[in-house]
């Protein structure tokens, strides 16, 4: 009994002459009916030909799907293990190279990891030999943090985002040296500035890229006084959106050549980003690779500098389009600035115009006078609201292309 009981506990079922699956035999016991059966398959030939057939079209027709949308000529070596961005248009005659550039920063060429409140645009001194200013530039893989709980992995010179500001003299002769430590060639060009065309940087253009390893000389006099940037002109898609940019000033030889008295100086470098779920993508115009975060000097909103001033004090500030994806129409509350140079060319008094707010396209740059005409704190910012947020989201009022002015009576 106790073991009736224990089936019928588990759920077994009861002998029963109204279940049709349990018959009585002629003993009294209970058997399956499907017993009483050979066990065998009722499938026939034609039915395992026609779902073969079936199974071979519908690979076929998969196989041809994947060909119209996408390549498969390249296989993974070719791409070299490169991981893509959700929503990235990949076609049928998408190269392997276009992969390669668009492809996820890899961690594995990591040399070093910034601290976190680190901070670009570092003044870099020259060396003085022989009467010319030398520079040492080296690129690499870092990690960077533009919020600080927001690492993203770049591309850096000297191990900062943006790169190390030079700063010359009208008429010096500078001579910088590049050495590449990223995971492919690179070169560099210095934006706007008069130079030997051997010195220019577009790679396999005025010269052969820097290969991995190796250190390329670029020599120069200084022709034009002004604010002007370098950057990456190899792998136009990658280097530069990942921060292989820096500011450059040149200093008039004669101070009368820059005839603005101002107080202070901010330099304002625009940079865009993608970072999703711990991938860095080089940031760019096309679905896939819109940017989610945006930086000033490697920093994004509410990590930017603060500026402090006094009412009455002049601002010059220098806009430089490091970016390279969109226009930004830069605002500053407070009161209206006037623009005195655009792209290191001087405006004449009667061209100056009085804005407040310029569009900063990639690649210009605008020099602007602000005054602190009242107390309290503003906002220098970009007015697309989207670049004013982190990945969409607003902390401590806003984000990205943001920083504070903040004048004290």
């Amino acid at each position: 009994m106790g073991m009736d009981h224990a089936h019928l506990a588990h759920g077994a079922a009861q002998p029963s002459s109204t279940n049709p699956l349990i018959r009585d035999d002629a003993n009294g016991g209970t058997a399956a009916s499907g017993a009483m059966h050979a066990m065998g398959s009722d499938v026939t030939r034609p039915q395992i030909v026609a779902v073969t057939v079936l199974t071979a079209l519908a690979l076929v027709a998969g196989l041809l799907w994947a060909s119209h949308y996408g390549n498969l000529t390249i296989g993974a070596l070719d791409v070299e293990g490169a991981v893509m961005s959700p929503g990235m248009i990949m076609t049928r005659d998408t190269p392997a190279a276009a992969m390669r550039d668009m492809a996820a920063v890899n961690p594995d060429f990591l040399r070093y990891t910034a601290p976190a409140d680190a901070r670009g645009d570092q003044p870099l001194e020259p060396r003085i030999e022989d009467g010319v200013k030398n520079f040492d530039l080296e690129t690499s893989v870092i990690q960077w943090n533009i919020l600080p709980d927001q690492p993203v992995l770049a591309y850096a010179f000297n191990n900062q985002v943006p790169g190390p500001r030079l700063r010359v003299t009208e008429g010096d002769r500078v001579r910088i040296n590049v050495t590449n430590r990223l995971p492919e060639s690179t070169t560099v060009h210095w934006h706007g500035l008069i130079v030997p065309n051997a010195m220019d940087g577009p790679a396999e253009i005025t010269q052969d890229p820097i290969a991995p390893g190796d250190t390329f000389t670029y020599e120069f006099v200084t022709e034009q006084r002004g604010t002007y940037f370098y950057h990456s002109h190899d792998h136009i898609d990658r280097q530069q959106t990942l921060g292989l940019y820096g500011a450059l000033l040149v200093d008039p030889r004669e101070p009368a050549d820059y005839p603005y008295e101002y107080d202070q100086e901010l330099v304002i470098q625009l940079q865009e980003l993608l970072e999703r779920e711990g991938y860095s993508w080089p940031a760019m115009p096309m679905e896939g690779g819109l940017p989610n975060y945006f930086a000033i000097n490697g920093k994004a909103y509410p990590e930017t500098e603060t500026v402090r001033l006094r009412v009455g004090e002049t601002l010059l500030v220098r806009f430089i389009g490091t970016n390279s994806g969109f226009i930004h129409p830069m605002h500053i509350h407070g009161g209206p600035f006037r623009i005195v140079e655009t792209d290191g060319n001087p405006v004449p008094p009667e061209g100056q115009w009085i804005k407040d707010t310029v569009n900063v396209g990639p690649g210009e740059r605008y020099d602007v006078l602000w005054e602190a005409r009242e107390p309290g704190k503003w906002l220098l910012h970009c007015h697309i609201s989207h670049h004013t947020t982190n990945d969409n989201v607003e902390t401590e009022g806003g984000g990205g292309l943001m920083l504070i002015l903040e004048v004290a009576p």
